[in-house]
């Protein structure tokens, strides 16, 4: 495939007026700036729909995390279904109830364990922000020591909120760059 010319783009149209003069890599050709372009779209498009999460479960919201997962809110229709229970095959953690500060390092390390690209959803008050749980022991608010790319609120959220932030978690991949994509195709 490399070194071939695709049918789809016409190579024997010059690049826009602009695309080259205030383009990122000068000298490239109009068909390289078209399926770069295009090729991040695809790539968002497909991680989008192809979320594994890894459910990193400590508290009551456990409930409503196997709700969201059962046949009446049904994951699967946003392709966040089936659940990993290793973190090397998840690229989404759910960090569902209070984590304490004991349990602090361990998120850590299976949010390290987890491959690129990786997303982490913070699922209900305590996750987000220690929740009611203002003591020494509990963390306030994950992102303490993780990135978090969408919180979910309540106490325990609803199963509408979680497929409401997954939904907005799938914008934000979609919308996002990819860092698989160089100038090298």
């Amino acid at each position: 495939m490399y070194g071939k010319q695709l049918p789809i783009v016409d190579v024997t149209r010059p690049a826009p007026a602009g695309a080259s003069a205030g383009s990122a890599t000068p000298g490239k050709h109009a068909t390289f700036e078209y399926l770069t372009t295009r090729k991040d779209e695809l790539v968002g498009w497909a991680r989008k729909f192809s979320l594994f999460p890894y459910p990193f479960v400590t508290a009551c919201c456990a409930m409503e995390f196997m709700a969201v997962s059962a046949s009446n809110y049904d994951t699967d229709r946003f392709g966040a279904a089936l659940p990993r229970f290793s973190p090397r095959q998840a690229d989404l953690l759910m960090v569902v109830g209070t984590v304490t500060q004991k349990q602090a390092p361990i998120l850590l390390k299976v949010y390290e364990q987890m491959c690129e690209p990786k997303w982490v959803m913070a699922f209900g008050v305590c996750a987000t922000s220690g929740g009611f749980y203002q003591n020494y022991a509990s963390l306030p608010g994950i992102d303490r020591i993780i990135p978090v790319d969408i919180y979910v609120p309540g106490c325990p959220p609803r199963p509408e909120m979680v497929i409401d932030g997954i939904m907005r978690l799938q914008e934000k991949i979609a919308n996002g760059r990819h860092p698989i994509i160089n100038d090298r195709f």
